[in-house]
Order: structure tokens, then C-alpha cells, then sequence
């Protein structure tokens, strides 16, 4: 594998510096002096979750570092195999395309830079409409509407489209980040949003506050018929997830997980990787989302190799890592 730590690391950070109690003894001669974390679009799930995780590194470890606003898995698992950023958020149905080199970024590029750390949370694919539009169904959304996908090239609008001519939905697409579609939706200027995204979805909290909106959930044909044409698993949005549902709405939905670099330094992952798993309250308090952000849901991991500090801190408290995920 080729080395890219050049690109990630700017310096070293001294011992003598501040040192968080949970990586006290840890050798830092090799840590980087900063990082980054690429998230997605401000609105969205993956923004808040990967600036609040970066700035529990930064304050607990002692290293500069925060998020980045990106275009979401697509862009982060390129931006992590070239080493442009240290650490992302990936869902596994863009992870699976970019380490059998189908990327849409960079086809025929197979990103073996890449390594997993940590469970985050499922994602959900639903769909919101303002209530006045009439819409309460994916079979009531009228030829030719325009629909907003999120940001180009994330998850949402690499599945979502695909998903939605399956089930026989004719639309213009549109695309931007989640804050930005919510106002569009808002003002009229588009008709439905197709969110993929972890839940509650701030975007969606937010036109909850300010207007009336339809979630609307998959009917068990429609659901069926997506879970045997994409990579997705069958979910249930909670009723007390939004002030909207009524009752629990059926959905499906894709894992998302952490990721880093491959040649990040094993000590500084293990600590990061420990400070993350050992903290699961805190983690919830960036996001609640976070609720399943712990270590035995790393089975849900089929597709990336674990970095080999993040195997030290599993296997370390009992967790067990198949040979075939590890480097």
C-alpha cells in the first residue's frame, strides 16, 4: 500500500504536551499535530456527528482537528484513500463500490487506503413533502416533480434516484445540501425531499418547526421490492423520532461506519478508538443517533479491513475481529 502519511501528517506532536488521561501512555512520537474529519453538508446528520466526534478527539487527546463540510461518503472515501483528510463517514453501499474500484469519482480506482473503525448508526432512506402538496405516499408524487437528492454524489443521491425509478416515480432531480433543499421545499421551489441520512435529521426537525410536512413511509410491496434490488436492510423510524409520525413509519436503510486512513499511526487509531467506544454517553450527546455507536455492532461491517489500532481495542475487550477484515 502506498504511503500517504505525508499528506495527512504535519508534524509531530511532543509528549510534553498535554496528554488526555486515556491515552497517557501512549507513544505520540508519530501522532499528527492536526486532522480532519470529512462530514457532509451542513443540515445533514453527518455534519453534526463527525464535528461534535472530531472536537471530542481534539479536546480529550490534545490534537487540533475538526470537521469538514464534503459531499459525504463518495467524496470522504476518496478524500481518505489520498489522504486528504485523516478520517470520514461512510455508508457501506458507497464503501462496497469504492474498494471494488467503482467509485463514480474515480472509476477503475480500487481505494485500498481505506479502513474501518467504528459502528456509527443505520441510515434510513425516507421521503418529506410540505403537507399542503398533498402528497402522503411515494405513489402520490405527481410526474415530473422535482425532488431533491442532497448533496451530488452522496448516498442519498447515488441510491435514492435509482430507487425511485424502481418503484415507477417519474421526477427532475435536483440536488444541494440538506439545509439548502429544506428551504427550497420550504418556498416551493421544489416538491419532495428523498433524505438518506442518520435520524432525527436536522433539516427535517427544523421544517417541523416551521410548517406542516408529510414523512412519508415505504407501503410492504414498495419496501419488498427494494430490498431485493439494493443494498438496504428493512427499518422502522420511530414515531418519537419527529413530532410528525404518529406512529412508527417503514423505511429501509444502509450502515454507516467511521473510517480512517490505513496509514494512520496504530497507537493515535487505538486511542481514538477507545476514547469513542468507551464513551458511548458522550458520543450521544454529539448526536443521539449515536445510540449504536458501539462495539458489537461491528458485524455489520462486511466490506472494509479494521485498522490495526481499532483490532488492538477490540480484540482487547473481547470483541473479535475475522482475519479476513484485518490487514
Amino acid at each position: 500500500m502506498r504511503n500517504a502519511t505525508s499528506r495527512i501528517l504535519t508534524g509531530t506532536l511532543a509528549g510534553t504536551l498535554m496528554i488526555a488521561a486515556g491515552g497517557a501512555q501512549a507513544d505520540r512520537s508519530e501522532w499528527p499535530e492536526s486532522f480532519t474529519v470529512g462530514t457532509a453538508s451542513q443540515g445533514g446528520t453527518y455534519f453534526v456527528y463527525g464535528s461534535g466526534w472530531a472536537n471530542l478527539i481534539a479536546d480529550e487527546l490534545g490534537v487540533s482537528g475538526g470537521g469538514e463540510v464534503t459531499g459525504g461518503p463518495t467524496q470522504n472515501l476518496a478524500l481518505v484513500h489520498g489522504g486528504d483528510v485523516a478520517f470520514g463517514l461512510a455508508t457501506m453501499g458507497p464503501a462496497s463500490d469504492a474498494v471494488s474500484g467503482k467509485s463514480p469519482l474515480a472509476p477503475g480506482v480500487a481505494m485500498d487506503n481505506v479502513c474501518a473503525l467504528f459502528p456509527m448508526y443505520e441510515t434510513p432512506f425516507s421521503i418529506t413533502a410540505l403537507s399542503g402538496s398533498g402528497i402522503t405516499s411515494i405513489s402520490d408524487i405527481p410526474d415530473g416533480a422535482r425532488v431533491g437528492f442532497g448533496p451530488a454524489a452522496s448516498t442519498s443521491d447515488t441510491y435514492f434516484p435509482a430507487i425511485l425509478e424502481e418503484l415507477g416515480v417519474d421526477f427532475d432531480r435536483r440536488n444541494g445540501g440538506w439545509s439548502d433543499l429544506g428551504g427550497q421545499l420550504q418556498d416551493g421551489l421544489i416538491d419532495v425531499i428523498a433524505f438518506a441520512a442518520g435520524i432525527p435529521i436536522p433539516a427535517v426537525s427544523q421544517l417541523e418547526v416551521q410548517t406542516d410536512v408529510n414523512i412519508i413511509e415505504f407501503t410492504e410491496e414498495e419496501q419488498a421490492t427494494v430490498l431485493e434490488n439494493f443494498p438496504v436492510s428493512e427499518f422502522q423510524i420511530p414515531a418519537s423520532t419527529y413530532e410528525t409520525l404518529e406512529e412508527d413509519a417503514r423505511a429501509v436503510s444502509m450502515w454507516n461506519f467511521s473510517i480512517a486512513g490505513c496509514d494512520l499511526p496504530e497507537d493515535f487509531v487505538y486511542e481514538v478508538t477507545k476514547l469513542t467506544m468507551e464513551n458511548n454517553d458522550r458520543m450521544r450527546d454529539v448526536h443521539r443517533s449515536a445510540a449504536t455507536s458501539i462495539p458489537e455492532n461491528i458485524k455489520y461491517n462486511t466490506v472494509l479491513p479494521f485498522h490495526p489500532g481499532a483490532v488492538r481495542w477490540y480484540e482487547e475487550n473481547g470483541y473479535e475481529i475475522p482475519d479476513a477484515q484485518q490487514l
